[in-house]
């Protein structure tokens, strides 16, 4: 599912037909050089200790699968990392930021190997088609007890089973070197968490890599606050359910006074017939219809349990994404259902910025060029603080052409360029960066009535 929804309005364009681009589409612009986020820490969490206590219970004693995980493990001792196979510059760019941060903000004992020494966690790159012949729907996972690829292959199910560990002493993540720059360190900010913390995905969770929605794409003030706990002293290897929930609110009370606010309502559990859905409507295997009727389901049930939270808006973003290219007027309306859940909530900003994105494609291709530039406004620094470059580039896209219609040229060329900059990061190869801002700038009325 990763990146689905940052890539659904090259749908919407496809809608428009096959019309020329404007002179300033990707056929034409000079690529400038890649941009890059700069190491900058997360928001703390805004939710109370209460509510995070069985947050943490959650995502640290069961499995997505739903299997119950028998005791709590980490790894007790300084943790080094290795990276082994053609991992491309960016990567190592990434890692480095990443780990810093964890050093800095979880204050985990973890930091890269040296020349020599042996290391508890190795990520491992290789080519996409490798990896899934033998893991055919993994865009990037982490497994325990091996440290290379061969030693995956060779492993028994017993061994990568995660359920039958007394303690972490080694894992390694395998990362396809051969995707786009942003997917491969949303890889390792997802892995890497699991590999040291949480194994658990919850679509519950409104600010955290730990849900299958993949909103979030590097660690949040939630995520640090998770992995800072989970290495807390008065935890270890070992205990039990029993024996960590007694102590989790004294951690958290320690590390994140602001949380303290009283108690919280037990959440809602997700029933595996909602994760069922979502997982028929946005992987492989399923056809076209199939895929929009699971996402139809999500909504049911996610109206039936009268929800109105992240898992409620995913699933309307689900089938507004599905719908595109079907039933445009589904499609927005599904869009403009997210937007009103999201609406309002500081902790579901990130969301809101993708169904803004969806809506300023809409009315853009609806000539609505005032509504194009105030929904991308309201987006863009939402993204920037996300660190979502594939997000960022297509807002800049779309504000870029609705620019072009209230007749200010000069400042669109301005943002279709820097556009271009976060695109490399987002989308990866030159050609794929060119065909979406083709397609965005498809979308624009003033380009459609240009003949071809």
């Amino acid at each position: 599912m990763r990146r689905m929804l940052c890539l659904a309005f090259i749908a919407l364009a496809a809608c428009a037909g096959p019309e020329a681009p404007g002179p300033d589409s990707g056929s034409v612009l000079a690529l400038p050089p890649m941009q890059e986020f700069p190491p900058t820490p997360a928001t703390p969490p805004r939710r109370s200790n209460a509510e995070m206590v069985q947050d943490f219970m959650d995502l640290s004693f069961t499995l997505e699968t739903g299997r119950s995980v028998p005791v709590f493990t980490r790894f007790e001792g300084p943790i080094r990392v290795r990276m082994t196979g053609e991992a491309p510059p960016t990567a190592r760019r990434d890692l480095g930021r990443l780990i810093a941060r964890l050093r800095s903000e979880a204050h985990l004992p973890v930091s890269a190997a040296g020349a020599g020494e042996p290391a508890e966690i190795t990520v491992e790159f290789l080519p996409r088609r490798v990896m899934q012949r033998l893991v055919p729907r993994a865009a990037c996972f982490v497994a325990p007890r091996v440290s290379s690829w061969e030693a995956y292959r060779r492993a028994s199910r017993a061994d990568l089973d995660w359920t039958t560990l007394n303690l972490r002493d080694q894992a390694a993540i395998f990362v396809p070197n051969d995707t786009a720059p942003q997917e491969i360190r949303d890889c390792l900010h997802e892995e890497m968490a699991q590999a040291l913390g949480p194994l658990n995905d919850l679509y519950r969770l409104p600010d955290s890599v730990f849900n299958d929605d993949n909103i979030h794409t590097v660690l949040t003030g939630f995520d640090m606050l998770m992995l800072r706990a989970t290495y807390a002293p008065e935890l270890h290897s070992g205990m039990t359910a029993g024996a960590v929930a007694p102590r989790l609110p004294g951690v958290l009370a320690r590390l994140n006074p602001r949380g303290e606010r009283g108690p919280a309502p037990r959440p809602d559990p997700t029933p595996r017939a909602y994760v069922q859905a979502i997982e028929t409507a946005l992987g492989p295997g399923t056809s076209a219809a199939g895929r929009r009727a699971a996402a139809q389901d999500a909504v049911q049930i996610a109206e039936s349990r009268g929800w109105n939270d992240a898992r409620a808006g995913f699933a309307w973003l689900a089938l507004g994404r599905l719908s595109l290219g079907h039933d445009r007027m589904t499609a927005r309306l599904a869009f403009a259902r997210a937007a009103q859940i999201y609406e309002g909530r500081p902790e579901l900003a990130l969301q809101s910025a993708h169904a803004d994105m969806q809506l300023a494609a809409f009315a853009l291709a609806a000539g609505e060029a005032d509504a194009a530039l105030a929904l991308t406004s309201r987006a863009l620094p939402l993204a920037a603080e996300a660190e979502n470059a594939a997000l960022l580039a297509s807002l800049l896209m779309v504000r870029a052409e609705a620019l072009d219609l209230v007749g200010r040229p000069s400042e669109a060329r301005a943002v279709r360029l820097d556009s271009l900059g976060w695109a490399r990061y987002g989308f990866g190869s030159d050609a794929e960066v060119r065909a979406r801002l083709d397609n965005i700038a498809a979308l624009s009325t003033v380009n459609r009535a240009r003949p071809n």
